[in-house]
């Protein structure tokens, strides 16, 4: 058949005609959604769950979320003995019964959906821990509210993300109520008055204004 219709359209035709049909199988691979093809979706690391595809932000979603509980109860708990403040105190009690409820919730939800979590906090957490429990007094308040107001600001970029653009039902309930504990444990760290917002990270660079095409103004036409 390709050699009829070589010599029915010439070589040169034959080449663009593959050139064509070659460009067009590429396409048909890259985008094709996650979903719409099996093969295409494993390579992405996304997976087909019956609430929806769950992407690799998704997991790695659920893993912040238990690594902030694994670290956040304890050091809740810790504030009520550490700390001579009363606001401390009271956000630390906070902090440990909302994350127990999360980490219970995210416990569920991972394995509903095959997600396995870990088991420990990561090494900048373990490190923050190590750090307040050699404090006290006011320092070990001062301290204690900032590494936390530091956590949830990194965090919440995380957690609003997931949520905004999750394909999974099951993890936009879920990031929603993240994000809404979240939100209020920064304003109860904040709460404190201990909080140094000059050494928190600056909000990212707005982005650059899409290019504008030029002013629409009538083209003068010279009658010859």
């Amino acid at each position: 058949m390709f050699r009829k219709l070589r010599r029915r359209i010439g070589t040169g035709e034959f080449l663009l005609f593959g050139i064509f049909i070659a460009i067009a199988a590429v396409a048909v691979v890259v985008l094709t959604p996650p979903g719409g093809s099996s093969t295409s979706a494993t390579l992405q690391g996304w997976t087909q769950t019956p609430q929806g595809p769950l992407s690799p932000a998704d997991r790695d979603f659920l893993a912040k979320v238990r690594q902030a509980g694994l670290w956040e109860i304890p050091t809740g708990q810790q504030a009520q003995q550490r700390s001579g403040n009363k606001l401390v105190k009271e956000v630390g009690m906070h902090l440990m019964t909302d994350h127990l409820k999360l980490d219970e919730e995210v416990r569920d939800i991972a394995a509903r959906l095959n997600v396995v979590l870990p088991s420990q906090p990561n090494a900048d957490q373990q490190g923050w821990m190590a750090q307040l429990s050699g404090l006290s007094g006011t320092e070990y308040d001062r301290t204690f509210a900032q590494l936390l107001r530091q956590a949830h600001g990194k965090v919440f970029g995380v957690v609003a993300g997931v949520r905004a653009g999750t394909r999974n039902d099951l993890i936009r309930s879920f990031a929603q109520r993240a994000v809404n504990v979240v939100m209020k444990h920064m304003a109860l760290l904040e709460s404190t008055g201990l909080v140094d917002y000059s050494i928190l990270p600056e909000p990212p660079a707005p982005s650059p204004p899409p290019a504008t095409a030029a002013l629409d103004t009538p083209v003068r036409r010279e009658i010859s």
